[in-house]
């Protein structure tokens, strides 16, 4: 009797450690399935599955961020983001300035060359760049910038470019209005200027810094602050509760962190580049400076009727390439009728009885100004507010509006910032209510254009969840998300703001809120068709289209 009841107990222990070891393997084998779906599962920029082995994808080391804690979408998202924006920079090692790329030696050919096209036709046209000495360049990498524009029609329309990685590039232009329609071609920067961009961003992200006061009675401090601070000095953690967004602060000597009184731009980094790289970035010699035609730069489009220019510009996917274009300095989207507001009664009619929020940068901060100068019953309330910096208010009690500005927290280039008005855009959105009457509008992208690309993704990652659920609570709010635009660049200039950093946030952005139910007012392609000079607060005319596309969201129509 006993012998068997030891037999049984013997079976039951062995039966139990099989159980442990079974249960072991197969989570052992979830985990390695789930590593291999992140780390091999996203898709390209051209749509293919690649795996991130093949694409050598790895993730910044700035701040820990390759240590977030992301979901297993989360992190195939992420990982497809900065699959899509690995930008094809040969390693050909050091590059002497007269080996690198001249715009001036370099040209551009129309290729489907005809006595004349219709509204709607394809034209191609290819680049070839050359160095400084006039010889073609065996490799990729330029960041070029394109439009196709009619000056007496004051009509422009960006183009694609598509990198060979041979020193040719192909553009590709959508001819969306007839007449004599020219083809301009820019190097924004050369492949070996990128090279130097790409390792600002990876290895000097800290290159704009921030500074707080502290202060307590007559003793006031002046601490340095940023998303993460290198060293062992004591630090303010003042990391956001709600969304875990990072920012420090080294400890004042003799103050408490709960002193904090405000946030500002401390300055500029200098000497980043050795004179070498410094001669990648020169004005009037590599910079923004155009490619000539080695032949004719114009075509002639000749009309399809107006009915069908109508349907080609209304039957558009939201896939569509380019989203709009100028013509007569309004700006005509491709898959809706954008309304005119050129009467402040029509701006009136349209926001009456409704809560306008805009929160962001000072691109969007253009907004609110255009409004309150332009609608003369839009009255601003002075909250005493630092001038640019916010918040502010206007109002129309006549007609019940009420219109916000307030800016976004930090990562922020402002002068003087009080603490206390340091609010994160996804903390605002979750106290919002929403409903019909709600309108809210958000551009956040210039403050970011230094720090890797996983400090953006995280920030909209935030921002896009508190969108979600607003929509979620009360579906017929109106939101609106303002793109990054192009702007003026220096040397200097480029080496914190440039245009392909901002191209960078902004694929980003596009790709993020893709089919989360907000609309899109699109800057970026705004500047790049416009003729006026690219700004980083666009001129009158552009931030007067900007808000008639987002008045004609809040009011479309009626069809």
């Amino acid at each position: 009797m006993w012998t068997n009841f030891f037999k049984l107990r013997l079976f039951c222990c062995l039966l139990a450690v099989l159980m442990v070891a079974a249960l072991v393997v197969n989570i052992t084998q979830v985990e390695y399935l789930d590593h291999e779906t992140i780390s091999a599962t996203f898709i390209d920029s051209s749509g293919q599955f690649i795996s991130s082995q093949a694409t050598g994808i790895s993730r910044n080391p700035y701040c820990g961020y390759e240590h977030q804690t992301l979901s297993s979408w989360e992190r195939i998202e992420e990982d497809n983001l900065l699959a899509a924006l690995q930008w094809q920079v040969p390693d050909v090692g050091l590059v002497p300035f007269v080996k690198s790329t001249d715009p001036a030696s370099s040209y551009f050919v129309i290729l489907n060359s005809a006595a004349y096209f219709r509204v709607g036709s394809q034209l191609e046209v290819l680049v070839h760049v050359q160095d400084f000495q006039g010889k073609p360049k065996k490799y990729g990498g330029d960041y070029l910038q394109a439009r196709i524009h009619s000056p007496k029609l004051q009509a422009g329309a960006v183009g694609r470019v598509v990198d060979y990685q041979n020193g040719f590039y192909k553009v590709f232009f959508t001819l969306l209005w007839p007449g004599r329609v020219r083809v301009s071609i820019s190097l924004v920067h050369p492949s070996e200027g990128i090279r130097v961009l790409q390792h600002l961003q990876e290895e000097k992200p800290d290159r704009v810094y921030f500074k707080s006061l502290f202060r307590s009675g007559i003793i006031s401090e002046t601490t340095e602050c940023n998303v993460c601070l290198p060293g062992s000095l004591p630090l303010c953690n003042f990391t956001d509760l709600y969304t875990g967004e990072p920012w420090f602060c080294f400890k004042p000597k003799k103050l408490p962190c709960s002193s904090r009184i405000n946030h500002f731009k401390g300055g500029y980094l200098k000497g980043l580049l050795t004179d070498a790289d410094s001669a990648f970035f020169q004005s009037g010699v590599n910079i923004k400076m155009p490619i000539n035609s080695s032949g004719p730069d114009w075509v002639t489009v000749i009309s399809r009727g107006m009915k069908a220019i109508d349907n080609l510009e209304l039957s558009q996917d939201s896939g569509t390439f380019p989203s709009g274009y100028f013509y007569k300095d309004q700006w005509r989207p491709r898959k809706f009728k954008m309304r005119q507001f050129n009467d402040p009664d029509n701006i009136t009619e349209c926001l009456q009885r409704k809560v306008v929020y805009l929160f962001g940068d000072s691109t969007i901060r253009q907004w609110f100004e255009y409004l309150t100068t332009f609608v003369p019953d839009l009255v601003e309330f002075n909250l005493g507010s630092p001038k640019n910096v916010g918040p502010f208010l206007a109002v129309d009690q006549k007609h019940n509006i009420l219109l916000k500005y307030r800016c976004h927290g930090p990562p922020i280039r402002f002068t003087t910032v009080f603490s206390s008005e340091l609010h994160y855009v996804a903390n605002e959105l979750n106290g919002i209510v929403g409903g019909k009457n709600t309108v809210v509008a958000i551009a956040i992208w210039s403050h970011f254009s230094t720090f890797p690309l996983e400090v953006y993704i995280r920030r909209l990652r935030n921002i896009r969840r508190a969108v979600v659920q607003l929509l979620d609570r009360s579906p017929k709010t109106v939101v609106v998300i303002r793109t990054a635009n192009a702007q003026e660049l220096g040397p200097e200039v480029s080496l914190f703001n440039s245009d392909w950093y901002n191209f960078q946030l902004d694929v980003v952005l596009r790709r993020m809120f893709s089919g989360v139910g907000v609309y899109l007012v699109d800057a970026w392609e705004m500047t790049l068709a416009h003729y006026l000079p690219h700004k980083l607060h666009p001129d009158e005319v552009i931030v007067k289209n900007q808000l008639d596309m987002f008045l004609s969201y809040v009011c479309p129509l009626e069809t």
